[in-house]
């Protein structure tokens, strides 16, 4: 179901938009967030009936085939900074659409990737930002299955956030006292009581059963501690 939003006027130029192209459920997605994050979003998609629902949802919304170097300048897109190619399973629309936006000398692209050969290719072309959003989503969800997690964010450089609850180890003592950081190698960076927003953490804060943490350290670390009890 598509959520209505009245479009924001358009602004000065196409440098302080973003186009999205491929209008499936990520890239309906991915545009409705940005259009409420009050950026301005061309939508552009083959399915007429795709782009008849988001009409009235983004700034514009436009029936065109990606892959043709003359619809997309029609369109304006080579003007644009920032591109997505949402594009899903038809991989040569995919990979001819992210070629042309990197012959444009689009700045930063993104493009949406089903396999890992698929995302090789992107990134050989020259795109800059490769995500896979049902791999990191069923690995997210995977993470917040097994464990404790409440929330579950994995950065590069096998980097993590995780929302959690506290264990029996920390609480009720200072967290410099707790030796959190050198037992179990991950920092407590914010802290949430009841009723209340987070907060950062400091060494003097003291974390109480009720309490919701966030932990910031290696994806390992953060995995392990979030199981403790």
């Amino acid at each position: 179901m598509v959520r209505k939003r009245t479009p924001k006027n358009r602004r000065s130029s196409p440098q302080d938009s973003v186009v999205v192209i491929g209008l499936g459920r990520f890239g309906r997605s991915l545009a409705l967030e940005l259009v409420d994050e009050e950026t301005e979003v061309l939508g552009i998609d083959e399915d007429p009936e795709i782009v008849q629902a988001m009409a009235g949802s983004l700034t514009h919304a436009v029936r065109a085939d990606s892959t043709k170097e003359d619809a997309l300048r029609q369109l304006g897109v080579h003007e644009f900074d920032r591109a997505v190619v949402a594009i899903g399973t038809d991989l040569e629309a995919s990979i001819l659409t992210a070629s042309l936006l990197i012959s444009f000398g689009i700045e930063n692209v993104w493009a949406k990737a089903i396999s890992e050969a698929h995302g090789r290719i992107l990134t050989q072309l020259g795109v800059q930002h490769v995500v896979y959003p049902e791999h990191d989503m069923g690995q997210r969800v995977a993470h917040l299955v097994r464990g404790r997690m409440l929330d579950y964010i994995e950065f590069e450089d096998d980097f993590a956030l995780v929302k959690t609850n506290p264990p029996a180890e920390i609480l009720d003592i200072p967290l410099a006292r707790s030796a959190v950081r050198t037992q179990y190698g991950v920092t407590v960076v914010a802290i949430k009581r009841p009723g209340e927003g987070f907060t950062y953490a400091t060494p003097d804060t003291v974390v109480k059963a009720e309490d919701t943490i966030i932990v910031a350290g290696r994806t390992r670390a953060t995995e392990r501690f979030s199981e403790l009890r």
